[in-house]
This record gives C-alpha cells, structure tokens and sequence, in this order.
C-alpha cells in the first residue's frame, strides 16, 4: 500500500486506504467481535496500512476501546483519526452532543482516555450542529492544536459553503487550519463532485471518502437478497431506486466480469482511479466487518481499470452538476466555438485596461 500526505496543507503521512473501525465491536448489536477485530487491524498493518478512522459514537465508545488496544504496541506508527460532536452513550444528552468548547474539550478528553493515548493525529467534527458559531468551533480546535491534545482538525459532513469559510477563518486568525473533509463517495452517490470536491482540490485539502461500495449495492449481492443490510442501525442505505443506480450496477457487473475480479473490487478501482485523477488528496475509508470482505479491499489495490472502463463507469454515473456550473460550462462551450444552435450566451466581462499609455 503507497502513502501521501493528506491534502497539500499539512505533512501527515497516511496510507492510501484509511481502516474505518465503526464496526470494531458490537456496542450497536452488529459489527465485530474484539478478535476479528484484530485479525483485520493486523492484515491491514501487513499490507502497509497506517491510517484508522474512528469516532466516539462508533459502537457507543467500544471501537474507540479495541482501536486504542490495537495500536498500544507501536502508537507512532499509526495516523489515528477520531471523530465528536454526537456523543459515545446511547442517550447522551443535549449537553453532551454538539459542537460547543464544552462538548469539544469533554469529548476529547473522553476519547483519549478510551484510545489510551496522549494524543489525537487528526480530530474530525462529526456533523455541523447548526448552533455553535464557527468562531468558537475553530478557536477550540486551536486550543486543542496548542495543548497538544490533537495535531491537527479537519472537518465531516459539513456543507461547502461552510468548510470554505472556517478554512478563510483559521488563515485570517492564524488559527490551526481545517486540513480535510471527510463524506460519502462512490459510483452511486457523486453529488460531492458538485462543490465539495472542486472546493477541496481548490484549497488544498485531504478528502476522506467513506462507503466506497455504496453501503453494498455496488457489489451486486442485494440483487438476490437483502441479508446483511444494516437497516436496523438506520446506515447509510441504497438501493436500485433510479434507472441510473439500476445502470450502475449493471456496468459494475459487466466490468467485473471482463476483468476477473469482482464487482467490490471494480467500484474501489474506480473511486482510486479518481484519486489518481484529482489534484487533491482522496482517501478511501474501507468498513469491513470481517477479514473476508477486507482481503477484497486489499485485492482492489491490485486492480487497473483501462481507461474505455473508467470512463464507461464515470459516465453511467455522473450527476447532473446543477446551477451554476452547467451554466458556466455552456458559457465557456459557446467562447471556445461549440454549440452554435444553442441559445446565445449571456457576454461575459473581460479585464479592462487602463494603461495611459494607449
């Protein structure tokens, strides 16, 4: 497994597939028991991997636990990522959730404890929670920075509109800055490729991607039953609701089997030819629930898609990118000369120049 560094704003050092631990335990009633837990952690650290992604509402505190144990023997070695904001208990409490200094500190201080370390390389704020000033949030995060508690912060689940400003204010106030996002990315949900990713590779920021196989479905198996779809933990769910995800999957099928690997491995194959292809630092997070499914993961890094492949896929499940940018793009279309029978462009202003000179 290569390394990069995560996003072009920090030097951390992490491995191309970051290890998602929401199913180190069974705090919810389903994921992993302590020993499967360690036999996926220790074929991940064979293969190369350095990067765990965790948080304190996974299996209600339990994974943050058996995470904290797994890497005890050589914590340096790994990158440990750790998420706050929705709290570790069942009920945590409106005072125990969100985004506020107090929330923060008591939920940092709660997962290093449970972690059993002295620091956290990288602290994601779980979710916005429409409340806490982003002033606040960031000075948190700095103080953390400064106490040492975290190395650096980074941001899950936020809107565009709000990851851009809270890396503008970090910069102006000479706080830590936000160095990633992290949401759901894959064949059949694109919709960050809208603004979160052009904002991304614009700011220099690492983008951790989660269910790379769209909670399953990409690997075709739901197609002939639905067992071992999380519905009771209310996970991330989708199903052949479209025409186009119905499209998908058959694409994913038919390249699976020109190929002669399986369609888990062509969707990851996919989101880590898009990586290659962007400027900016895309992560998959894997979640297996048992060594089986990781040893998948691990055969994708094996898989190269031609380029007829990745564009079939990339094409079956392109997202309609919506106000402003198809607007934009007909704009630059009709100045480079395409599209004469359409509608003319409104005039775009060019820089004027006010040399005396001339």
């Amino acid at each position: 497994m290569r390394c990069t560094t995560f996003g072009h704003r920090t030097g951390l050092r992490v491995s191309e597939y970051a290890l998602g631990t929401a199913n180190f335990g069974t705090g919810w009633g389903a994921g992993a028991e302590p020993e499967e837990a360690r036999r996926m952690f220790d074929r991940f650290a064979e293969a190369g991997g350095t990067f765990l992604d965790s948080a304190d509402a996974y299996q209600f505190g339990e994974s943050e636990e058996l995470t904290g144990k797994l890497i005890s023997a050589d914590r340096d070695h790994f990158v440990l990522a750790t998420k706050f904001s929705l709290g570790a208990a069942p009920q945590p409490g409106f005072s125990r959730t969100g985004n506020s200094r107090k929330n923060m500190v008591a939920s940092v201080e709660a997962s290093l404890k449970r972690l059993g370390t002295d620091y956290i390389d990288l602290l994601w704020v779980h979710f916005p929670d429409e409340l806490t000033p982003m002033e606040e949030l960031l000075r948190g995060l700095d103080d953390l920075v400064s106490a040492g508690k975290i190395h650096h912060s980074a941001l899950s689940h936020f809107p565009a509109w709000r990851v851009s400003r809270a890396v503008t204010l970090a910069d102006l106030r000479n706080w830590a800055p936000i160095v990633g996002i992290q949401h759901e990315y894959s064949l059949v949900e694109r919709t960050a490729d809208r603004e979160l990713l052009p904002m991304a590779e614009s700011l220099g920021l690492g983008a951790a991607l989660w269910s790379p196989l769209g909670g399953g479905l990409l690997t075709g198996k739901y197609r002939g039953s639905a067992e071992g779809r999380l519905t009771d933990l209310g996970a991330v769910i989708h199903t052949e609701s479209t025409d186009q995800k119905s499209a998908v999957v058959d694409t994913v099928l038919a390249i699976a089997q020109e190929t002669g690997v399986t369609p888990a491995q062509v969707a990851v194959a996919w989101v880590r030819e898009r990586a290659a292809r962007s400027v900016a630092t895309l992560v998959p997070i894997i979640g297996p629930r048992n060594l089986a499914q990781l040893d998948t993961y691990l055969g994708a890094l094996d898989v190269r898609l031609t380029d007829e492949q990745y564009t079939r896929l990339a094409e079956v499940s392109a997202v309609p990118l919506g106000a402003p940018h198809e607007g934009i793009a007909a704009t630059l279309n009709h100045l480079q000369g395409g599209a004469t029978d359409r509608v003319a462009a409104p005039a775009v202003p060019v820089a004027c120049r006010t040399d005396p000179a001339e």
